[in-house]
């Protein structure tokens, strides 16, 4: 799967001139029509099945900024109680559609995953869940942005470099969220070019160059992992709730696609917990 999702990356930047116009606009049934293209590249010849309230996903209808669009995840333990294994995020009509695939744990206990993404055109946003018995299920939300994937950088690129791969893991306790588990939220300070903006000053492309690979754990216990792509949001920040088991410091090891490794780790907190 690493690969599909790394090399629909590439290929995207190498098309990155052929980004769809704002008047050429998605509508529900023609993005459902890519991913009927689509889906067997992913997916091969598996069956993917309704959500079957196993998983749901929240996006808004239509996005203030394209590129910084808050999608949540919802896996329901009732409809699901031997857990998901996987989560892979799709974004029909993004350049690079598979925005990120997310692995989950064996007893990390993740229920919700949020996340900001980059929506190029109108589209179906899309998240297949994989139960342990290798079950598919999908959940979609149809979402108009336009611009997302070549929109300019927010910040400026040698402020964003020194900065890079800096890490803030901030900690929810259950009674402020309204949860049964605490939450992490974890940001990365990274620019996640999508190889689709311009230097606003030459208005060549500028590389490239974004989060690959993100592990988070308690001690050696794996909470969450992620392999993503460029659709992610600049600056990536990912929240998601977890069972807490002991006093183990939470770790988080980031690799982006330079081959440059970030590291951070923290002490879970007692109002975390």
């Amino acid at each position: 799967m690493s690969e599909i999702l790394f090399g629909m990356a590439l290929a995207a930047i190498g098309i990155g001139i052929g980004v769809a116009p704002a008047w050429a606009q998605q509508t529900p049934d023609s993005s459902e029509g890519i991913w009927q293209g689509l889906k067997g590249d992913v997916f091969g010849d598996r069956s993917i099945g309704d959500a079957n309230g196993v998983v749901s996903i929240q996006a808004p209808k239509r996005a203030e900024d394209a590129a910084l669009v808050p999608i949540g995840i919802t896996i329901d333990p009732a409809r699901a109680p031997q857990g998901v294994i996987g989560l892979t995020l799709v974004i029909d009509a993004n350049p690079s559609p598979v925005a990120a695939i997310f692995k989950i744990g064996k007893d990390a206990g993740v229920t919700h995953i949020a996340t900001r993404v980059r929506v190029n055109d109108y589209s179906y946003v899309r998240v297949i869940a994989e139960t342990p018995d290798g079950g598919l299920h999908m959940a979609k939300s149809f979402v108009k942005a336009s611009g997302g994937c070549s929109a300019p950088a927010v910040k400026n690129m040698d402020e964003a470099l020194k900065t890079m791969g800096q890490m803030k893991l901030r900690q929810f306790a259950a009674s402020q969220t309204g949860g049964k588990q605490p939450e992490l939220q974890l940001m990365i300070r990274h620019p996640n070019n999508s190889g689709l903006q311009r230097d606003p000053l030459t208005q060549y492309f500028i590389p490239a160059h974004f989060i690959q690979t993100l592990d988070i754990s308690q001690g050696s216990r794996p909470l969450m992992s992620m392999e993503g792509g460029i659709s992610i949001s600049e600056d990536p920040n990912f929240r998601f709730d977890y069972k807490v088991i002991g006093t183990s410091e939470i770790k988080a090891q980031a690799t982006d696609t330079k081959g440059k490794t970030f590291n951070g780790a923290w002490l879970p907190e007692a109002n975390g917990m």
